[in-house]
């Protein structure tokens, strides 16, 4: 029934995956009761419509080989996924609750245990496997290590004729990243043209594509402006599975879906997708189970913030860093510059365990001194007035951090001693060393002033009681991007007015 599941079976059409086979489960019951009061529409013609091949079992409780044969009958059909469609009874058995909601989600109970158990004629006590069944079990192991010793055979034949395009699968395959590619990665300066950040992401995966034979990714039907486009490939198509940018279309849930299972299928592959950041609400689940599963995942999510301009609230989060930093093991980052890019993207490849979130601009921004790959994989560290303890701590990520590099200027002028910290990710500096903490915001230093336009919810935990948020605690609305800032105050001057406030 669930709707983000056609998203990814229309795909799999679509590509012309041969090699997956679904069985579905047409036992007609649900939580609710039979699936007749909500679900009436008829799953093989959809499936045909997607592309799919579909053969059914009309009795799959007892007719094993109708099962052996559709499954034989589905591998040899190679241009398309195949759904079997098997029709069961539910709680096939049991004589008071077969057919029912109530086996659904719950135990059959002794009583009905022993019911069931009778009615099937079943010998064999609790957690007994009957021989026969360990016998059919085992005999895989035999044919495995036949299956085994034919892959061995196979790569040996390949690597002797395709010495390296073998020598790239074998690396790929052992999980290890290819030796010195974090080389690759630019670094910049104030004099090297301001970017949105978007713009800078587009460099990294240009540049990372061939260090990385595994990167692999795309948009969900938003290339041209989230721009992930890996320039020197193609389109992976049906029939052109070589190529690395996949066209995931409108389809954000099982973007995040398909990506999870690239990241954990073992084949060394380093998937990354994209979107705009508000629309990370339809695929939330998606990163949720990314988070859960260790799935490396690298989601590029642009235009973040009011920034935006002219598309208004419904496309400008302002909660959304706030809600991924709250979930647990997200990598949530916001770069400010090239620089911090370069970070965001290397932590995001070395993390294979853990997915990254990037979230990046639609507005350029200047590479500001002392910003380096290596602060933004501390999640957190001065890039002005570190000599000395400060009068003020101002804190901030993305492109308002040359908000508080600004203020902090205007601060200097005036004889304050000022120290600005960049977070792109807060998960990272909790990481760190107690004492790297400490040297990054000293605890003596309870004037502090944080800038993000985001909303507040978050940031206490570095402001303290007596700090201060420059930010949006309000949906925004449509208009230029320095209108909006100006509009709900996200400014170099209420930048600089927080901080004389928290000093006062």
């Amino acid at each position: 029934m669930e709707g983000v599941s056609n998203e990814v079976c229309s795909l799999a059409g679509h590509w012309g995956l041969g090699k997956l086979i679904a069985l579905y489960d047409d036992n007609k019951i649900s939580i609710d009761g039979h699936t007749e009061i909500s679900f009436t529409e008829d799953v093989a013609k959809r499936y045909e419509a997607l592309g799919w091949h579909v053969v059914t079992v009309a009795d799959g409780n007892t007719d094993y080989d109708a099962l052996r044969k559709a499954i034989a009958e589905a591998k040899s059909v190679t241009d398309k996924p195949t759904l079997i469609k098997v029709s069961t009874l539910i709680g096939y058995g049991s004589p008071n609750k077969a057919d029912s909601h109530d086996v659904h989600g719950a135990p059959l109970g002794a009583e009905e245990t022993s019911a069931t158990r009778a009615n099937l004629k079943w010998e064999h006590g609790e957690f007994e496997v009957p021989q026969d069944v360990y016998d059919i079990f085992r005999s895989s192991i035999t044919r495995g290590a036949e299956d085994e010793a034919q892959w061995k055979a196979d790569c040996e034949t390949y690597a002797a004729k395709y010495p390296t395009e073998y020598a790239e699968f074998s690396q790929l395959i052992s999980g290890e990243l290819p030796a010195d590619w974090e080389k690759s990665l630019p670094t910049f300066t104030m004099e090297d043209k301001p970017l949105a950040t978007r713009q800078n992401s587009q460099s990294m995966l240009n540049i990372l594509a061939p260090e990385l034979p595994g990167l692999i990714g795309g948009s969900a039907d938003l290339a041209p402006s989230n721009l992930t486009l890996m320039k020197m490939f193609g389109d992976f198509q049906k029939g052109q599975y070589a190529e690395r940018n996949l066209r995931f279309g409108v389809r954000e849930h099982g973007m995040g879906a398909i990506s999870n299972g690239i990241a954990l299928h073992g084949s060394g592959l380093i998937p990354y997708c994209a979107t705009f950041y508000i629309f990370t609400d339809y695929m939330r689940g998606a990163m949720r189970v990314s988070a859960l599963s260790e799935a490396g995942v690298i989601y590029v999510m642009t235009h973040d913030s009011i920034g935006l301009g002219e598309d208004g609230p419904t496309h400008q989060p302002v909660e959304h860093l706030a809600s991924f930093r709250a979930m647990p093991d997200m990598i949530m980052m916001r770069p400010a510059g090239g620089n911090e890019v370069s970070g965001a993207y290397k932590v995001g490849v070395l993390n294979r365990k853990r997915p990254t979130t990037i979230a990046l601009s639609r507005q350029g921004m200047p590479n500001l001194p002392n910003t380096s790959i290596e602060g933004t994989m501390k999640g957190a560290y001065t890039i002005m007035g570190g000599e000395e303890t400060p009068d003020v701590i101002l804190i901030g990520t993305g492109s308002e951090l040359e908000l508080a590099y600004g203020a902090a200027e205007e601060l200097v002028k005036e004889g304050k001693k000022v120290r600005v910290v960049s977070m792109p990710c807060m998960d990272l500096f909790e990481e760190q060393s107690e004492e790297y903490k400490e040297s990054v915001l000293p605890k003596s230093v309870t004037a502090r002033v944080s800038v993000e336009a985001g909303t507040s919810f978050g940031w206490h935990k570095y402001l303290g009681f007596g700090g201060k948020h420059v930010g949006i605690d309000s949906f925004g609305a449509s208009a230029p991007a320095p209108t909006l800032y100006e509009k709900f105050g996200i400014t170099q001057a209420a930048v600089l007015q927080a901080a004389k406030d928290v000093m006062a």
